[in-house]
């Protein structure tokens, strides 16, 4: 990876960080009234799997630092992107379903902010 590729993973890594500082300070009326959200019904399998990804990232880790064949390690790279997207998917599905859902049965502001959230969040899902 170069220093201009360096920087550019920092930035991204960077920006994750703040969205999830941002993300973490707002809950929608499902939550408010149910206290739990989308995807909590599933949250052990959802931490399994978010573990198993983990360890595909640390098998990168190891492929690199043990100077395994560039085409292996892409083929590795391949399935740890393929998993995260994935999850996203999953996670999409069910803050649809609840979050989304809720909103648009009480209608109002809060029902197009949850459609423009869910929309921009597909859009970044799309870029990768």
């Amino acid at each position: 990876m170069t220093t201009a590729e360096t920087g550019q993973a920092d930035s991204a890594a960077d920006g994750v960080a703040d969205t999830v500082g941002e993300a973490t300070s707002e809950c929608c009326s499902a939550h408010a009234a149910t206290g739990m959200h989308g995807y909590s019904k599933d949250k052990e399998a959802h931490l399994k799997r978010l573990r198993r990804i983990e360890g595909q990232i640390r098998g990168l880790q190891r492929m690199v630092d043990e100077d395994v064949y560039c085409i292996d390690i892409l083929t590795q790279v391949s399935a740890s992107t393929k998993a995260l997207q994935s999850f996203a998917l999953q996670l999409l599905e069910e803050h649809l379903r609840h979050c989304v859902a809720h909103a648009a049965l009480d209608g109002g502001a809060e029902m197009d902010a949850k459609v423009a959230e869910a929309t921009a969040a597909i859009a970044r899902l799309m870029r990768t």
